[in-house]
């Protein structure tokens, strides 16, 4: 199973506070555990919301909303994707995760093929392998 560990963002992610030095090391301690352990996919830290926008979509109308967004504890701050056994597990590794006093992070599992039942059928799930795999090569380090 794939999960998305979701960071939220809080006052000083969005103001563009960068982390103290001592929470990144312990971060990247954290993080070369999870790719020890092979369960970590891809991880990142966001810009503050002022540096993106959204697309609100209403028929065929476009609306782009530029940042900041208002309600912080709606915003992701940064991500990881891991895969492990079960919920059980990520939780309990993402427990010993070094975060700041406050912080939060939100696990969700990601949707995999088998989940969408018959309406993902064989000519869309051929679709998305082949969209895979054109990624991986796209990307292969």
């Amino acid at each position: 199973m794939r999960f998305m560990v979701i960071v939220k963002a809080s006052a000083d992610t969005e103001a563009g506070v960068m982390p103290p030095t001592e929470l990144l090391e312990a971060m990247g301690k954290f993080n070369e555990e999870l790719v020890n352990a092979g369960v970590m996919l891809a991880g990142e830290g966001l810009h503050p919301s002022s540096r993106g926008a959204r697309i609100q979509f209403s028929g065929k109308d476009r609306k782009v909303i530029d940042g900041p967004f208002a309600e912080t504890k709606e915003l992701v701050a940064g991500f990881w994707l891991v895969q492990m056994k079960s919920l059980d597990e990520c939780v309990e590794w993402f427990k010993r995760a070094p975060m700041l006093e406050g912080d939060q992070l939100e696990i969700r599992r990601v949707f995999e093929a088998e989940d969408f039942g018959a309406e993902f059928t064989p000519e869309l799930r051929e679709q998305e392998e082949q969209q895979r795999a054109k990624m991986a090569s796209q990307h292969a380090a």
